[in-house]
C-alpha cells in the first residue's frame, strides 16, 4: 500500500464550545486523541495539523504531528475543510509522495486506529476514489413543508409503519474519516468525487461535538466505557 498522510484540521475559533481544540477531553486536549489514533494507525505514516492558532500547532507538535499554520484567510467561520486540506497538502513536504489523504476531525474523539486503517484499506482494496465511515441509522426523517405539514423523508407515512427489519438498510455520514485519493482531491476540489464508498463502523459512536451538552455526553460515555 502507498503512502497515506492523516491531515487534521483544527482551527482556533469555536463558537459552539470555545477553544474546544485545546479543551480537556478524558483529560487530555481533544486535539491530542485524534493524533494519536492516526500515529497508531498501520496506514498512516504522518499526521499533519493545520491550524492558525499557533497555541494549537504547539500542541500538535507535543504530541507527534507536523504543524502547518493555515492563512487567515480560510481560517474564518466559512472557510471550509476542504480549503485547509488543500493548503496543508500544498505546503507540507509529508504530503507531496502520498497517495493517500487521510482527513480526520478533533470532533470525533473515540475514533481508533483500527477505524482509520478500515477506511484506508477499503478505498486501496476497492480503488475508491474517496472512502468514508458511516453508521447503520433506524431514525424515520421528516421534512416540515411551509405549511407546518410533516413529509417523510425515508418512509411512506400513508402506509403502515415498517418494523426496523423490514427497512432498507440506511447509514448516516459521521464526518470522523475520510480516505481520499490525492491526486483526484487536489482536481475536484472537494471530499466526494469519482467513486465514494461508505465504510460501516459497527461499533462508532454518534455524537458529534457541537455544544456543550454533547461533550458532557460523549465523554460521559468514553468514561463508562472505558471503565
Amino acid at each position: 500500500m502507498k503512502r497515506a498522510v492523516a491531515i487534521i484540521p483544527a482551527r482556533g475559533g469555536s463558537k459552539g464550545i470555545p477553544g474546544k481544540n485545546l479543551k480537556p477531553f478524558l483529560g487530555e486536549p481533544l486535539i491530542a486523541h485524534a493524533i494519536r489514533a492516526a500515529l497508531a494507525a498501520e496506514t498512516v505514516s504522518d499526521v499533519v495539523v493545520s491550524s492558525d492558532d499557533p497555541g494549537i500547532l504547539d500542541v500538535a507538535a507535543r504530541y507527534g504531528a507536523i504543524g502547518v499554520l493555515r492563512p487567515a484567510e480560510i481560517a474564518g467561520d466559512e472557510a471550509s475543510s476542504e480549503a485547509a486540506l488543500l493548503h496543508a497538502v500544498e505546503a507540507c513536504r509529508a504530503c507531496e509522495d502520498a497517495e493517500t489523504i487521510v482527513f480526520l476531525q478533533c470532533t470525533s474523539p473515540l475514533t481508533t486506529p483500527d477505524e482509520i486503517d478500515l477506511v484506508v484499506r477499503t478505498r486501496d482494496r476497492l480503488a475508491a476514489d474517496t472512502a468514508f465511515s458511516v453508521v447503520e441509522v433506524h431514525a424515520f426523517l421528516w421534512e416540515i413543508a411551509s405549511d407546518g405539514t410533516g413529509i417523510g423523508v425515508n418512509h411512506d407515512a400513508s402506509k403502515p409503519r415498517q418494523r426496523r427489519q423490514d427497512r432498507p438498510e440506511q447509514f448516516r455520514e459521521t464526518g470522523a474519516i475520510y480516505a481520499l485519493r490525492k491526486s483526484g482531491f487536489i482536481e475536484a476540489g472537494q471530499r466526494f468525487f469519482g467513486k465514494s464508498v461508505p465504510v460501516v463502523l459497527s461499533d462508532a459512536t454518534e455524537i458529534d461535538l457541537d455544544t456543550p451538552r454533547d461533550w458532557k455526553v460523549l465523554e460521559a460515555y468514553a468514561s463508562a466505557f472505558e471503565g
